[in-house]
């Protein structure tokens, strides 16, 4: 089976007041295992509800129990020969066609089960472990991508420049963007009024920032209308997408050009067209992204391929390269062997593990993950990388892996596996954190290129559960 197109990454982020209510579920679940749910019977706060009150009397709370309790550092550790009693078989099936995977333990960086580790294939989505890596280990984690709008060369232009932010949104402040606490238009609009007393008649849009084609090798046109992709510019309105609330809607074909207009029909300007803000221009307007940390869980839980490929040209910018494919993919490897990784053989075509020329191991996938998830006490890299572990998705639960881990050979892995997925036409990868049933933290990466997703996704799935359930001593 050939190589192609992505087809099973795709998740849908829940509106605002799904995300409220389970806000306040967990903050009264929280508050009654710790015992202060008594709290909600306080006579200001039921007034303040317009319930009716009496004075309750005073009660001695028991101490508060933890209901969750950090692993035992001291955890039995799986031995390689009960992995491969557990393992083995699964790995052995024909259905995963050419394979790959590795078990490690993040405590000490050994690599406890492997299976052909060296073995270059195509990654998918889990390609995007590397550019997340690359981008907590260059850029600093709190920094923020901007977008500004600056003084042009007449009084009636203004240029809007493009700082590599994708998520900045077009939707007014009350709406969700399906990016975390995204830059607003708006905002921007409004700052560019105050700034700007006289009419505005013409709006410049300013993509210099990035250089070379817009679309990688190994993708395709139609992954635009897709919905899998937008052409890389460093300047668009939520991500280049047609509806800004749907994750993997449809992208416009010349976003850089609709987020002009876009500010161009706010300020009444009736022109737009391209040009490059002076050195120096003053700066009019200016809304910023959040933080890279905060954007790296959300490219790990939702897979968006668009951050990721921004993230990429960032860490080019930074270590001095060129902010293109080419030069985005060379200093995603080369940040990960300044870092200490051996990303030798490695071969990355984008920043997104979309394109089909992209070739990875499955051991690097794993030495990053076990990084990560190394104990805190680790090497000061385990804490830079810390996002990436937090954005996993949870398997059964959320981002792309809401919907997997329902049958009866991994159905225990739900709640248990965070991992990050990866599927293209002929390939499926599934790269994560589980733990053991002796409460042993376990790192895995699993890859398979040749045979369908729908074959082999619940078999990757099985072997990230296998692991749930084993001591396997």
């Amino acid at each position: 089976m050939g190589f192609g197109r992505r087809i099973g990454d795709t998740f849908r982020v829940p509106g605002r007041g799904f995300r409220r209510g389970i806000t306040v579920l967990v903050v009264l679940l929280v508050a009654a295992a710790t015992g202060s749910a008594v709290a909600l019977t306080a006579p200001s706060l039921v007034s303040d509800l317009g319930l009716s009150s009496r004075q309750q009397p005073d009660v001695q709370l028991p101490a508060p129990v933890p209901a969750l309790s950090p692993l035992a550092a001291d955890a039995p550790l799986p031995t390689p020969a009960g992995l491969n009693g557990v393992l083995d078989p699964l790995a052995r099936s024909s259905a995963l066609g050419e394979f790959a995977g590795v078990v490690l333990d993040p405590g000490s960086g050994d690599t406890l089960w492997q299976r052909s580790p060296e073995r270059l294939l195509v990654p998918g989505s889990t390609g995007k472990l590397l550019t997340a890596a690359a981008a907590l280990l260059s850029l600093n984690p709190t920094e923020r991508l901007s977008t500004k709008v600056v003084a042009g060369p007449t009084p009636d232009t203004v240029i809007l420049v493009g700082g590599g932010d994708p998520t900045l949104t077009a939707l007014p402040e009350g709406q969700d963007s399906v990016y975390p606490r995204p830059a607003r238009l708006d905002e921007l609009v409004a700052e560019v009024r105050r700034a700007v007393p006289g009419q505005i008649r013409k709006v410049l849009i300013d993509t210099s920032r990035y250089t070379g084609p817009t679309l990688a090798q190994g993708w395709q046109p139609a992954d635009v209308p897709a919905g899998y992709i937008a052409p890389i510019v460093p300047l668009m309105l939520d991500g280049g997408r047609e509806d800004p609330t749907l994750q993997d809607g449809p992208r416009v074909d010349r976003p850089a050009l609709a987020a002009g207009r876009a500010l161009a029909e706010e300020l009444g300007a009736s022109t737009v067209d391209e040009g490059v803000a002076a050195p120096g221009a003053t700066v009019l307007g200016s809304v910023s992204s959040a933080p890279i940390s905060d954007l790296v869980e959300h490219l790990m839980r939702t897979s968006d391929n668009v951050l990721a490929e921004t993230l990429a040209r960032e860490v080019a910018i930074v270590r001095g390269g060129e902010p293109s494919f080419t030069g985005a993919a060379a200093q995603v490897l080369a940040a990960l062997a300044q870092a200490g990784f051996d990303p030798s053989g490695a071969v990355m075509a984008d920043g997104s593990g979309l394109s089909t020329a992209d070739r990875v191991p499955a051991r690097l996938l794993g030495a990053l993950l076990a990084n990560a998830a190394a104990p805190a006490q680790g090497a000061l890299d385990t804490q830079f990388l810390r996002p990436i572990l937090t954005g996993l998705p949870v398997a059964g639960g959320d981002g792309t892996l809401d919907s997997r881990f329902g049958t009866s050979n991994s159905a225990d892995g739900r709640g248990v596996v965070r991992a990050k997925t990866g599927t293209l036409t002929g390939v499926s990868s599934l790269a994560g954190v589980v733990t053991s049933d002796d409460g042993r933290l376990l790192v895995f990466a699993l890859i398979s290129n040749g045979e369908s997703p729908a074959t082999v996704r619940p078999r990757l799935d099985a072997i990230a559960a296998a692991l749930s359930r084993c001591g396997c001593r």
